[in-house]
């Protein structure tokens, strides 16, 4: 019997994903375990195993199709040569109430049919949504004449030249109102007006980029950010850096002697920050509306820049662990993440974050707080400065730290005792190694 397989929920968050490669054919055979196809989502790529045994008879989604849904068909396996003319599942029973396409006509706004099915969706394309939305109709009482009565362009245009179909400016209780609605930027086609026609490109946005906007624009909107920023010198951890990977061991490989781990400032800061918010255990927390979620162990998420956006693979209890664990976990992440090779559960979750830029010369920065975490440190150079000790100007290295906070969870005095507790880590480096 023939068997559907459909787009996996590779996430607790995936809406969609693409369909990236396809690595068996039509006809193929194919086993439990076997490897069918790639799909990419925002974040990653990850393979999709068959379950069950038999032949592949039909592929339903080809390789390189965008915004698939989730539990959608992609293919289906059988028995060889049993017949399958796509999907074996049967249409949804809503499907016969559709409305049939309509004519679009001058008519007036009352006579017009609505263009709901399925309880209160509206069917209308993206264009005509926003064309709609920035006239102020409501697309609800247009007639639409595209497949199924779907709502095109031009029903809304004719719409708006007739004068019909305007929003009620007293919306129902069901309807969002435009103040609860989440704001918007400027317009695409209010944008382009402003530059000539040949001095741009259209460049569309992935799915990475699509959710990063989203995430931290619901971030910005929804969290009290607060901001705390520390001096910390860097001269005691930069020599035990020093030592340590001079007397770290090493292996032998086909490239010859490799050093088992060799540390950067950023693991050392991964350490320090996992063993601060062990010290100050009510800063380790994350917040919803009914609980405090309080957290047993650290882990930290350390912000990677890939090409198109980031991703923050997490370091597991980071406070348990030694230097040179963390700084091998942080290597191989980081290759698998550029790569987009990691699995969810290696980026999402997380109780805290870093964002260094300081390789890239930034001096300091205040970096977005990441739901579900309620802190995130942003890291910026090291560099001489001039130093006042006892009444002397000394030279050292110093580094300037921001601890951006959710204010609902961690407040100002938490905030600045976290990072008091970070700075005495990296001014005082052996305490961390006992």
């Amino acid at each position: 019997m023939a068997t559907n397989i459909t787009m996996p929920a590779l996430s607790p968050t995936m809406e969609e994903g693409n369909l990236a490669k396809w690595l068996k054919n039509e006809g193929d055979a194919v086993k439990s375990g076997d490897v069918l196809c790639e799909i990419e989502t925002d974040k990653a790529t990850m393979e999709v195993e068959a379950i069950d045994e038999g032949t592949l008879l039909k592929i339903i989604v080809p390789a390189g199709t965008q915004g698939v849904k989730v539990n959608a068909v992609i293919a289906v396996i059988g028995e060889a040569g049993e017949k399958v003319d796509g999907p074996t599942a049967a249409a949804p029973k809503a499907a016969a109430a559709e409305p049939a396409p309509v004519a679009a006509t001058p008519a007036a706004p009352a006579a017009a049919q609505p263009a709901v099915a399925h309880g209160e969706r509206v069917f209308a394309s993206p264009l005509a949504r926003r064309i709609a939305s920035d006239a102020g109709v409501d697309v609800s009482k247009i007639a639409g004449s595209g497949p199924k009565g779907r709502v095109v362009k031009s029903d809304v245009d004719a719409a708006i030249a007739g004068g019909g179909a305007k929003a009620s400016a007293t919306p129902s209780a069901s309807a969002p109102t435009a103040a609860a609605a989440a704001p918007k930027g400027m317009s695409e086609e209010a944008t382009l007006k402003l530059f000539a026609a040949d001095s741009y490109e259209l460049v569309p946005h992935d799915g990475m980029r699509k959710t990063i906007a989203k995430r931290l624009q619901e971030s910005k909107q929804t969290i009290p950010h607060f901001y705390v920023s520390v001096d910390c010198e860097l001269d005691a951890l930069l020599a035990l850096r020093t030592q340590l990977n001079a007397n770290a061991a090493v292996k032998k490989t086909e490239k010859g002697d490799v050093p088992v781990y060799k540390l950067s400032v950023n693991d050392m800061v991964i350490k320090a920050l996992a063993l601060s918010l062990r010290d100050v255990p009510d800063a380790n927390v994350s917040w919803t509306d009914t609980n405090m979620v309080k957290h047993k162990h650290a882990d930290v998420g350390v912000a990677v820049s890939i090409p198109g956006g980031l991703i923050t693979p997490i370091i597991r209890a980071a406070e348990t662990k030694s230097l040179s664990t963390i700084s091998n976990e942080m290597k191989d992440l980081g290759a698998r993440a550029k790569g987009r090779k990691l699995k969810p559960e290696e980026y999402q979750g997380g109780t805290t974050a870093v964002s260094n830029m300081g390789m890239m010369g930034v001096k300091n920065f205040a970096a977005v707080v990441n739901p579900p975490h309620a802190t995130i440190l942003a890291v910026g150079a090291g560099e001489e400065r001039v130093v006042v000790k006892k009444g002397e100007m000394k030279i050292a290295n110093v580094m300037t730290v921001t601890l951006s906070t959710d204010h609902r969870a961690v407040d100002g005095a938490l905030g600045a005792e976290l990072l008091g507790a970070f700075k005495r880590y990296i001014e005082n480096p052996m305490s961390m190694l006992v």
